[in-house]
C-alpha cells in the first residue's frame, strides 16, 4: 500500500495537475553606458564596457606630449618676442664706454634704462641721469665698434647693450626756462641758486671749469631741451662744448632714450641712480609776470591807504557834508 500511495501521490503532481503561476515580470532594460556595462556580471572589462565607452571596441588613449626638442623653437620664438617687447617699451641695457661719469658711473659698466616713463608723457627732470640719442655729432672722431652677427642680433632684441647705435649718457642739469650758470671753479648755479655737487662730482674736481672753449657760460634752456653735464667734469665733453651747433648744446626732449635707473652689472657695481638731494630744493624759475605782479601788490595797498586816511568819507565815522 505503501507503494500505490506514492505512485498515486506522484501522479496527482504531474504537469497537467499542478496548478498556473503568473510569469514573472522582467523589468525593461535601461539604456543606460553603466546598465549595459554591468550586463556582462558586473564585469566593467568586457566587451560591452568598452563598445558604450567608444563605439569601436578600443578605450581612448592619452594624448602623448610634444618632446622637448620640439617645444624649443617655440619657446625660444616666444623668448624673443617677449625681449624685444621690453626693449622697445620697458627697459633696455646699455654699456658705459667713457670716464665722463665717473665716480657715478664707471667705464664698462651695464645700466638698465627705463624705456616706460617717456610713454605716458614724462619728461626728463633736474639731475636724473639720462641716455640720449646724438643731438649733432658729438661722438664724431670716436671709434665705432665692430660687432659681430650674434651681437648684433643680442643687441637688436636687448638681450646686449646697442653697440652701434649713437647715444650718450648725462646728468640733467637744467630744463626748460632754466638759466644755468658757471662763473670761475663754481658753484654751479641753477636760477640763481648754488647747487652742492660734492655727492656725484668726481673727487678733485671743480663744478665749473676755467676755459674759454665753454666753461665759463650763462644759458636759458629753451622749451623742449634739457642742458646736460658729466660728474666727471674736467673729461665730459657736454652741453658746454657744444654750444656752437645747432642746438647751441642743448638736447631736444625727443632724442632722450630714458633715465638710468640701476647698475646692474658688474654684480660688485649694483646700485640704483637717484636724484641728488641738492636738487629737492626750490629750483624753479619764477615768471616775470609773477614778479610783477608780487611787487606791484605792495605798491597797490600801500596807495590805497594812503588815500583813505586822507579822506574822512572813508576813514572815519563823520556827518555828510
Amino acid at each position: 500500500m505503501g507503494d500505490l500511495a506514492v505512485g498515486a501521490r506522484s501522479g496527482h503532481e504531474g504537469p497537467e495537475e499542478r496548478p498556473e503561476r503568473p510569469e514573472e515580470s522582467v523589468p525593461p532594460a535601461v539604456e543606460d553606458d553603466v546598465t549595459v556595462g554591468s550586463d556582462n556580471g558586473g564585469d566593467s572589462g568586457g566587451d560591452g564596457g568598452r563598445d558604450a565607452r567608444d563605439g569601436d571596441g578600443a578605450a581612448p588613449q592619452p594624448k602623448k606630449p610634444r618632446s622637448f626638442w620640439k617645444e624649443l623653437p617655440l619657446l625660444i620664438g616666444i623668448a624673443l618676442v617677449l625681449a624685444l617687447l621690453i626693449k622697445t617699451f620697458l627697459v633696455q641695457a646699455f654699456s658705459i664706454p667713457s670716464d665722463s661719469m665717473q665716480n657715478t658711473l664707471q667705464q664698462g659698466d651695464r645700466v638698465l634704462v627705463d624705456k616706460l616713463t617717456p610713454w605716458f608723457g614724462s619728461e626728463p627732470e633736474r639731475g636724473e641721469v639720462v641716455v640720449f640719442h646724438d643731438p649733432d655729432k658729438w661722438l664724431a672722431g670716436e671709434p665705432t665698434p665692430n660687432p659681430n652677427a650674434i651681437q648684433k642680433g643680442l643687441s637688436w632684441i636687448g638681450l646686449m647693450p646697442s653697440a652701434e647705435e649713437k647715444d650718450l649718457i648725462k646728468r640733467v642739469i637744467g630744463v626748460a626756462g632754466d638759466t644755468v650758470e658757471c662763473k670761475g671753479t663754481g658753484p654751479l648755479k641753477v636760477n640763481g641758486k648754488a647747487l652742492n655737487e660734492t655727492s656725484y662730482v668726481y673727487p678733485g674736481n671743480t663744478p665749473c671749469t676755467v676755459d674759454d672753449l665753454g666753461g665759463q657760460f650763462k644759458v636759458k634752456v629753451p622749451e623742449g631741451k634739457i642742458w646736460v653735464m658729466g660728474d666727471h667734469r674736467q673729461n665730459s665733453l657736454d652741453s658746454r662744448y657744444h654750444q656752437q651747433d645747432k642746438y647751441k648744446g642743448f638736447v631736444p626732449v625727443d632724442s632722450v632714450v630714458g633715465r638710468a635707473i640701476v647698475v646692474a652689472w658688474p654684480p660688485t657695481r649694483w646700485s640704483t641712480l637717484p636724484v641728488p638731494d641738492t636738487f629737492d630744493q626750490n629750483l624753479s624759475a619764477a615768471a616775470p609776470g609773477a614778479l610783477g605782479l608780487a611787487g606791484a601788490v605792495p605798491l597797490v595797498l600801500w596807495r590805497r591807504r594812503r588815500l583813505t586816511v586822507g579822506n574822512t568819507r572813508v576813514s572815519g565815522p563823520g556827518t555828510a557834508g
